[in-house]
């Protein structure tokens, strides 16, 4: 465990340099995004979503997904650097450190970035009134699962490649269509059948559905220990997939 926190350590240090422009766009951006989805489009959703004003229904989903999209960012182009220009895991991997001690200390830092930047998101939205439980700071723990559950298998995946350019392909091909059929900004009920359940098999729309529970007070359809299971399942399966492909490159 000193091994795994020391390896945080170094990822804070090398933090303190640029926190300032990412606090400001960690309350900035909520911020638009609420007055622009949420103000704007949501004067034209009449009625809201089952009896829910459209903000308060479509702010635990933005929380999610903004856990979602920090968790991957801070597992692509840090990773891949990590390995292809700065390589500073063959210099972590040179001393007294084992690949797990690398693989969770930058796992755990990518978590501290997601719990910051949705914990801002939460402040934002609570001060808008669209909190409406006792339950809603739960959806800080929701958003570290479906953080680790994304940002463990893009670990293996961007410790696997060797350009930039397949980075694009993930982006493209994974977070876009994750971010915009998950349940976030419309149903996934209003999907056709074959898109709907792609939705379901996404760890994004989980994460939505247990946030949304939290902020409204509701229960979700699906049993809460589903969800949990199934985030925690990809968080276990990419957590082993990095650690062999981290060990595949590291260990001669």
């Amino acid at each position: 465990m000193a091994a795994t926190l020391s390896v945080l350590g170094y990822h804070l240090v090398s933090y303190r340099r640029i926190w300032r422009a990412s606090a400001v766009s960690s309350f900035v951006l909520p911020l638009l995004t609420m007055l622009g989805f949420g103000v704007g489009v949501g004067a034209y959703v009449t009625g809201g979503v089952g009896g829910v004003p459209y903000l308060d229904w479509m702010v635990p989903g933005l929380i999610a997904s903004t856990a979602m999209q920090i968790g991957i960012g801070d597992s692509t182009w840090p990773v891949l650097g990590g390995f292809e220009w700065r390589r500073i895991y063959f210099g972590q991997a040179a001393a007294p450190l084992r690949v797990a001690d690398i693989v969770d200390g930058h796992l755990l830092f990518v978590l501290f970035r997601v719990l910051t930047s949705a914990g801002a998101f939460l402040v934002i939205a609570t001060a808008f009134g669209t909190m409406h439980s006792w339950w809603a700071p739960a959806a800080l723990p929701i958003a570290a699962l479906v953080g680790l559950a994304v940002s463990a298998p893009t670990f293996a995946y961007s410790a696997t490649i060797r350009s930039d350019s397949y980075l694009a392909i993930l982006g493209r091909l994974g977070v876009i269509p994750m971010a915009l059929f998950s349940g976030v900004f419309f149903p996934v009920e209003q999907l056709p059948g074959v898109l709907r359940w792609l939705a379901y098999a996404m760890p994004l729309w989980h994460s939505v559905e247990l946030s949304r529970a939290a902020t409204l007070g509701a229960a979700p359809a699906w049993p809460v220990t589903g969800h949990l299971l199934y985030l925690a399942a990809w968080a276990v399966v990419g957590w082993l997939l990095a650690m062999r492909a981290f060990t595949r490159r590291l260990v001669v």
